[in-house]
């Protein structure tokens, strides 16, 4: 009877612990922990997740082609020279440290070497504004045969749609006398609903979503300080919400030893230039795994270019600033960020006018060099908040934030004051004229 219970309980607890034993096997060979291979069995692996946008790229370690993308690799724990290839692409290329039992990805975004251009505007556009954001260009014509359809354009930069399947720029405004349009200032409002026109016969208040009458339309200079105020109170709390997010060393680095401070789109990294010699301390929040093993550099140097990643606590130099001395600032808003209560419009009015300055002119560059960093001459990210751009030696280039893969994306004519991410990455907005007889007008670089 016993001996009949024991095989029974034998024979129903022998498949639980297979399957147990199986599984525990199972997560530690897709951990890396152990491999069976060529060699034998082989323990402490660590993996590579070769992927690539696009996929089907050759993938080379160490010079040798081992796959294409999108593949996992086992790889003993060591520095690799990893490289993704695909015919009509820049070749991706990096150091990357395999550690064990750890992931790590490759992530390459890859760029075409002769991207096409597809023409966004055809009749001249100067006076070039875009929106906090990222997704409309305000711009000036008057190059239109019928003189009512020359003014004040919108165009919208669409997600996934094909140039020749948008609409088309919409105007906004028309020509009116007394009212130059071609050298008027724009502000955006920080929701990208309206602008402010400051022109020196008058000011006026136009919503994106429609055109408006500039005879009829109110004269809102008596209120513009008021209403930059509000606008200003909007930025600094957004700015406020998000920067809190940094760590305290970082805050205080980039409120009091810092310029040029903008944020990445995802809100998780610091673009900014350095202005006295300060030191990022180590192991500023906890670490994690697999992180980005690209050289860094925590000692801060006056005129460096930097992006700090709160997430990995790293922080890469990209470069040196051009003169100090010629180029305008941006400055952060939410410089308080230690009192525990924001700033109000009703207890401090003068608290939000830092951007408000004794000319049109010069606010309007302030609000405009707050909301990108197109305008402070430095770089500008990506939407993806994993690469910037930037213009150097007449042609428009990109490179991650980690200071790798420096890719040129356009070497022909183009106006070098003005650059512009699409808003799902998938084109770069540029203006050009191809004719010493035509206007300037904008393209798109089609990356995709």
């Amino acid at each position: 009877m016993f001996s009949w219970l024991n095989r029974r309980v034998l024979f129903t607890a022998l498949p639980l612990v297979l399957i147990v034993v199986g599984t525990i096997a199972s997560i530690q060979y897709a951990k890396g922990r152990f491999r069976i291979s060529s060699q034998g069995f082989v323990q402490g692996t660590g993996l590579l997740s070769a992927n690539s946008f696009p996929t089907g790229a050759q993938v080379f370690i160490d010079q040798k082609l081992v796959t294409a993308t999108d593949d996992t690799l086992y790889l003993q724990p060591n520095s690799y020279e990893v490289m993704i290839s695909k015919d009509g692409y820049a070749p991706w290329k990096k150091n990357v440290q395999i550690e064990p039992e750890l992931v790590a990805q490759t992530n390459a975004l890859l760029f075409p070497i002769a991207p096409s251009l597809s023409t966004l505007t055809f009749t001249g556009a100067q006076n070039l504004s875009p929106s906090p954001d990222g997704r409309k260009i305000v711009y000036y014509t008057a190059s239109q045969s019928a003189q009512r359809k020359n003014g004040l354009y919108v165009v919208e930069l669409s997600n996934g749609t094909p140039i020749s399947f948008q609409n088309g720029p919409r105007q906004i405004a028309e020509n009116t006398a007394g009212l130059d349009l071609a050298t008027a200032n724009i502000i955006w409002s920080p929701d990208s609903s309206e602008i402010m026109v400051l022109s020196n016969n008058k000011e006026v208040l136009l919503p994106i979503d429609r055109k408006t009458e500039l005879l009829t339309a109110p004269d809102v200079s008596f209120q513009k300080k008021q209403v930059l105020r509000e606008w200003e109170q909007e930025m600094y709390l957004r700015e406020r919400q998000f920067l809190q997010e940094f760590p305290a060393e970082m805050i205080q680095i980039a409120t009091q030893s810092a310029k040029n401070v903008y944020l990445s789109p995802d809100k998780k990294r610091l673009l900014y230039t350095a202005t006295t010699e300060e030191t990022v301390p180590d192991t500023i929040v906890p670490q994690i795994p697999a992180t980005n093993t690209q050289p860094e550099e925590r000692n801060l140097k006056p005129g460096s270019i930097y992006v700090y990643d709160r997430e990995e606590d790293k922080n890469f130099r990209l470069g040196q600033e051009t003169d100090s001395s010629v180029v305008p600032y941006k400055r952060l808003l939410a410089n308080d960020l230690y009192n525990n209560t924001p700033a109000s419009l009703t207890a401090s009015p003068s608290a939000f006018e830092t951007l408000q300055a004794t000319s049109s002119a010069k606010t309007a560059q302030n609000f405009n060099r707050y909301h990108t960093s197109l305008y402070a001459k430095t770089l500008q990210w990506f939407p993806d908040s994993k690469h910037l751009l930037f213009v150097q030696d007449n042609a428009v280039k990109i490179v991650e934030y980690d200071a790798t893969n420096v890719v040129t994306l356009y070497s022909g004519p183009f106006q070098q004051d003005f650059i512009y991410p699409w808003p799902d990455g998938s084109r770069i907005v540029i203006s050009t004229n191809f004719s010493p007889d035509a206007p300037p007008n904008l393209y798109a670089i089609e990356l995709k």
